[in-house]
């Protein structure tokens, strides 16, 4: 039995590798050689019954571009034959058109053609009282024919959306894995501008420090190799992501890591004052990375570009929200609209309206300064394991501000 089922599906596969109108001519000639057997009787009349026997058959090279009017060709057809001359084998060509009807056509083309086999049958019938014991036989015949159409049919609706499926699920897959790179371009982004800013500052003063207070300049110093070893250690854990280390996937940073951040903010040479107003509570990864990487990304761009001295780091901790306010006293924006020639206020803009939050950016109050302020909705009793979907891609952030 297998090396029949095997012997199929050979066939089958090298079936489906020729051109469907070469098949439909073969299944065409072929229903004509056998109907002009039936022919060879009719000596005195010969050329009408084969010219019927061609208008019969050859149509089925086009019935799966026209399956309703081949079919009412090849019955017309059919019946004149059969009424003239009769017909003592199957009418193979009409068979072969009623399944492409049921296999190929619509609702009401399938009707249409189910009403015009049953009238062409009944006509094919006058004439010939002595034949009516083979009408059953022939009903049984067309039934079969349309029977096989209509399975032919669902088979190919079962592919059909089996394919719009599988294209769905490509598509799927494609997009995810777009969003996944997108965030581990983002998260190497943050990782980067943070840390190599900082280190820069440090590196700057170090020699300076090393000459007016050489205890701050160890301190200096070894806050730049602390830097620098943990982003190494988040990049390392990014990278393994894309290679898809295991263990590469350890919880990202949150509002836990402020007191660091604001640490190594102080290191650089900024006097950082964090403040909390209202409960603090835990919060789903998304939220508290998104809180995370907009305090982060502000100290960036103040240790950048700000030339302040000063920080007011402020989390509010509402009932269904939290606010996260970054105010320095530096130069403040470089356009009035707080967006500059970069795309870092952009970047987080995006971060928050992907938790579903808003962000404002611009001069601080009295126009002093730069402020950023996020404020994103928590919802109440929202578990603290939730799965951080894809957030939109940050570019570059070279002139930030």
């Amino acid at each position: 039995m297998s090396e029949r089922v095997r012997w199929l599906e050979t066939l089958r596969d090298r079936t489906a590798a020729v051109p469907a109108r070469v098949i439909d001519a073969g299944v065409a000639l072929l229903c004509y050689g056998l109907l002009a057997v039936s022919v060879s009787g009719h000596e005195e009349a010969r050329p009408l019954p084969l010219v019927l026997a061609a208008i019969a058959t050859i149509p089925l090279v086009w019935r799966r571009r026209w399956p309703l009017p081949v079919m009412c060709v090849c019955g017309v057809a059919t019946v004149v034959f059969t009424i003239r001359y009769g017909l003592n084998d199957p009418p193979y060509g009409q068979l072969v058109a009623t399944y492409t009807v049921a296999a190929f056509s619509g609702p009401l083309a399938r009707t249409a053609g189910v009403v015009g086999t049953v009238a062409g049958v009944g006509f094919s019938f006058i004439g010939h009282p002595d034949k009516l014991v083979q009408l059953p036989i022939v009903g049984l015949l067309f039934i079969g024919a349309y029977s096989l159409g209509t399975g032919a049919r669902a088979r190919h609706v079962r592919i059909a959306l089996l394919e719009e499926r599988n294209r769905r699920h490509a598509e799927e897959r494609e997009a995810a894995a777009a969003r996944e790179r997108e965030r581990i371009a983002r998260d190497m982004h943050d990782i980067l501008a943070h840390s190599i800013s900082l280190i820069a500052v440090q590196a700057e003063a170090g020699p300076v420090l090393v000459r007016s207070d050489p205890a701050r300049a160890e301190r200096v110093f070894d806050t730049i190799g602390q830097t620098a070893r943990e982003a190494l250690t988040q990049l390392r854990r990014t990278l393994g992501i894309l290679r898809g280390e295991a263990g590469s996937r350890a919880p990202q940073p949150d509002l836990d890591g402020l007191t660091a951040l604001a640490d190594r903010a102080r290191e650089a040479g900024l006097a950082v004052a964090v403040e909390e107003r209202g409960d603090k509570r835990p919060l789903p990864p998304e939220l508290g990375l998104t809180a995370y990487r907009v305090v982060q990304e502000s100290l960036t761009n103040v240790v950048r570009h700000a030339a302040a001295k000063r920080v007011w780091i402020r989390l509010d901790w509402a009932a269904d929200q939290l606010g996260v306010e970054v105010r320095d006293d530096g130069r403040g924006p470089s356009s009035g609209d707080g967006n500059g020639g970069g795309h870092g206020i952009v970047g987080m803009r995006e971060r928050v309206a992907a938790v579903g939050g808003a962000l404002r950016a611009g001069p601080g109050p009295g126009g002093t300064g730069f402020q950023v302020t996020a404020t994103m909705p928590v919802e109440v009793g929202e578990p603290h394991g939730t799965t951080p979907p894809p957030v939109p891609h940050e570019r570059a952030d070279e002139g930030v501000r």
